[in-house]
């Protein structure tokens, strides 16, 4: 797909519901007693994967209009045996938390399987599921993964990388493991709609300081969610109207949990003008809509402790860190590489190829911003989401355009992205 130069981006958009809070929804609704209700639903291949797999599991679930998803759970402890693998495709979210739910399920036999790409990343759940009692698989610490659900016991487990999917996995977990609180230690930070949510159906859960508790239930309590829009579906349209003159653009209804809009705070110490007006909350969740336009950015350093806070908005961060004034780095992002891609090694080539000056570190990169556009020309997505949405808004801020090959990536995540951007894009 050929994305032309732009000249500028004007208008009103909403974008879907927040991916994480969509899955999330869906598996706590699959084991909750009674009807849940999920509105505001962002349906892409990621979302519909948790569907696909709690249907697999015993849970009902109906789709009423585009954005409205109902279901009635089969309670904490009766999701059944599948006939076959649970296929999760491409989401390390379903995969995760769906395997901290089953590990619960006492004498029954799962087996979660994913695409090449979610193949190839590094589990992780398996060590603590392991020590809560469950009997966990894998394939050298990949997918396939085969778990035998058991009588669970409550630990104290310290991530050893951060990661909001293994801390869901746990906690979920916890909801079994009789005899005390399952405790989870950060050591940076991390979404936290898992415990938000938690919260919100009456679950006893504290934070002190690093640690993060989670009490054993009986039983959970329907779900009744109004789903706010994907902060990382609005920052590709939030860089291409800061980066392109003139611009003036206005998304509404955009989740603004502290722990997933670092990138805000890092835009606005690079000189964006975005304002938050009408702050609100929905399903125990910050919202706002954020107004957007055109500014001159000057480079700025992300250190590891940000980057769980904007871990999947540093490809765009490269884009308009290469059309800043000065030189940008990013420290202690080498979670990058196990992601749908190698993310730094993706943006990295993919960048250069179309102008850019930059280059690769172990945990990062490094970024000689010019304040002009970069010349274009053609890269890959590699099947990353992400990286098909960087390719658009690189295109459009580009002097030639861009030429990106598998841009249908982006129905993993956002199946309307491209029309969206369209609607509001001026040539």
């Amino acid at each position: 797909m050929k994305v032309e130069p732009a000249a500028t981006l004007v208008g009103d958009l909403a974008v879907p519901g927040v991916k994480g809070i969509c899955q999330r929804g869906v598996l706590l609704g699959a084991v909750a007693d009674g009807e849940s209700e999920l509105r505001g639903f962002g349906h892409a291949a990621d979302t519909d994967a948790a569907i696909d797999v709690v249907r697999a599991l015993g849970a009902e679930v109906d789709e009423p209009s585009e954005d409205v998803v109902r279901m009635r759970g089969v309670g904490l402890r009766g999701l059944r045996e599948p006939e076959g693998p649970l296929d999760c495709g491409n989401a390390g979210t379903v995969l995760r938390l769906t395997a901290g739910l089953l590990a619960g399920q006492e004498g029954r036999r799962f087996e979660l399987v994913g695409d090449e790409s979610l193949s190839g990343r590094p589990v992780r759940v398996e060590v603590p599921l392991r020590e809560m009692g469950a009997r966990v698989e894998t394939i050298d610490g990949r997918a396939p993964i085969v778990i035998e659900g058991a009588e669970l016991s409550p630990i104290r487990y310290e991530l050893p990388v951060a990661s909001a999917q293994v801390k869901s996995s746990v906690l979920l977990a916890g909801l079994y493991a009789r005899g005390g609180a399952t405790r989870v230690v950060e050591r940076l930070p991390t979404r936290d709609h898992t415990e938000r949510l938690l919260a919100s159906l009456g679950v006893r859960v504290r934070r002190r300081g690093r640690e993060i508790a989670v009490e054993p239930v009986d039983s959970l309590p329907p779900l009744s969610l109004d789903i706010p829009g994907d902060f990382s579906s609005a920052a590709p349209f939030l860089v291409a109207a800061t980066l392109l003159s003139g611009s003036e653009l206005r998304i509404h209804g955009v989740n603004l949990n502290p722990t997933r809009t670092g990138f805000l705070d890092v835009l606005d110490r690079m000189g964006a003008r975005i304002a938050v007006f009408n702050r609100r909350s929905a399903g125990g969740e910050p919202v706002g809509d954020l107004e957007v336009r055109s500014a001159e950015l000057v480079a700025t350093e992300i250190g590891p402790e940000e980057v769980p806070l904007l871990v999947d908005e540093l490809p765009l961060f490269a884009l308009a860190a290469g059309m800043a004034r000065g030189d940008s780095v990013v420290r202690g992002a080498g979670e990058l590489r196990v992601k749908e891609s190698d993310r730094i090694e993706s943006v990295t080539m993919s960048l250069r190829a179309l102008g850019v000056r930059m280059s690769a570190r172990d945990d990062g990169f490094r970024v000689r911003g010019v304040p002009t556009r970069p010349r274009g020309g053609g890269m890959h997505s590699r099947e990353d989401h992400r990286i098909a949405m960087l390719g658009a808004v690189a295109g459009l801020v580009s002097r030639e355009g861009v030429e990106v090959g598998g841009a249908e990536a982006v129905a993993i995540s956002f199946p309307g992205f491209f029309e969206l951007l369209n609607s509001v894009t001026r040539r």
